[in-house]
């Protein structure tokens, strides 16, 4: 019987040196924002297994479906989240950790932290020739970073007649290699609409242990898919985008573990207060949709639910040839249910092709 382990220089748009029109500015932004819809783990305890799951809240936010420049650009990323919880949330990390048979009869009254501190890179390659009408771009997204977690609380196994409380604390750090994040989009525009598909999914190589409160792998793989739409107006700068997706989880072979499916909507509003700088709301919701397969009977069927808002504020600024974006976004969660919940920030920094004159010539329009 397992019980609580308590011991343990000069800006260039298109061929023009002089300043950019706000409808080049803000296409210009467009392409750098689209570099960071960055395809990112969730590191520290979010849900699903032990509390863990693929799909990251927030990857996707203003100007998600908007063309990009073709060629290379490459976003950078920090990502912090703070996170806490009680009740199940807290229980299935160590019902995970401790190994706690479907045998044994579990009353838990825990409390969870975690924090997590990320670097991501995210290189992307857009193609010139179209693809199905359509823009094709394909990345792939590593990191490298810090995740702390730590468990408190008490105890209550019960096997027949026989019970054992503890009652303690332990902690858990990792500063490694997560997993890799492939992922590709096909985006169409048609005037102020703008419309993408995407994929993306996990391989799982980073840093994983089955037995550790904290990993920067989540020990299996998975695929995602979904649809967004961005509209934007360069006229008055004014902005909204949305991207809506399914992730489905393979086995952890480790544990014998399946997360259910999960459904996510990202979104993001943002209005241009000058031809460099934008301010605006993100926000998204996480609902899982089936149930987990494995987990404790004490866990039920541990479906995951939490929603999020935040603000947001963006600068556009020459990189040499290039354009740089600096973006800083931060998200509030609330009406948590089996997840731990908190706030986390994303400060991003890219840099791509600027933007022609024309709002990307080699993407055909979709006419009516």
């Amino acid at each position: 019987m397992s019980a609580l382990d308590l011991g343990k220089g000069k800006q260039r748009v298109g061929r023009s040196a002089t300043k950019p029109s706000l409808s080049s500015a803000f296409r210009n932004a467009a392409i750098a924002s689209a570099v960071v819809t960055l395809s990112v783990p969730a590191a520290t305890a979010y849900a699903d297994e032990g509390g863990v799951s693929y799909w990251l809240p927030g990857r996707f936010s203003s100007l998600a479906a908007t063309p990009q420049a073709p060629g290379w650009s490459m976003a950078a990323v920090y990502y912090h989240t703070s996170v806490g919880a009680f009740g199940t949330a807290a229980a299935a990390r160590e019902i995970h950790v401790g190994r706690i048979p479907a045998t044994v009869n579990v009353d838990l009254n825990l409390r969870l932290n975690g924090r997590g501190d990320l670097v991501l890179l995210n290189p992307t390659y857009t193609f010139a020739t179209p693809v199905l009408d359509g823009q094709l771009a394909i990345g792939v997204t590593g990191l490298f970073g810090r995740s702390r977690a730590d468990l408190a609380g008490t105890l209550t196994a019960t096997v027949g007649p026989l019970a054992v409380t503890r009652t303690g604390s332990f902690g858990d750090s990792i500063t490694s290699v997560g997993d890799l994040y492939p992922q590709a989009t096909l985006k169409w525009n048609a005037g102020v609409h703008n419309f993408m598909i995407y994929v993306t999914g996990d391989v799982p190589v980073g840093a994983y242990s089955s037995s550790r409160l904290a990993n920067l792998g989540i020990g299996h793989g998975a695929i995602d898919g979904g649809a967004g739409y961005t509209y934007f107006n360069p006229q008055t700068g004014r902005e909204f985008s949305v991207v809506a997706g399914l992730t489905y989880n393979f086995k952890n072979l480790d544990t014998q573990y399946q997360n259910g499916i999960d459904l996510h909507v990202d979104w993001g509003v943002s209005q241009f207060l000058s031809k460099q700088t934008l301010v605006g709301l993100v926000g998204y919701a996480y609902q899982q949709i089936t149930d987990d397969f494995g987990q404790h009977p004490a866990l039920g069927g541990f479906r995951s639910r939490v929603f999020a808002v935040g603000p947001q504020i963006g600068f556009l600024f020459p990189v040499g040839d290039m354009q740089g974006y600096l973006n800083l976004k931060g998200y509030g969660e609330f009406a948590a249910e089996n997840r731990p919940s908190g706030w986390n920030t994303w400060l991003t920094f890219s840099m791509s092709p600027i933007a022609p004159t024309r709002t990307v010539a080699s993407t055909r329009r979709i006419t009516k």
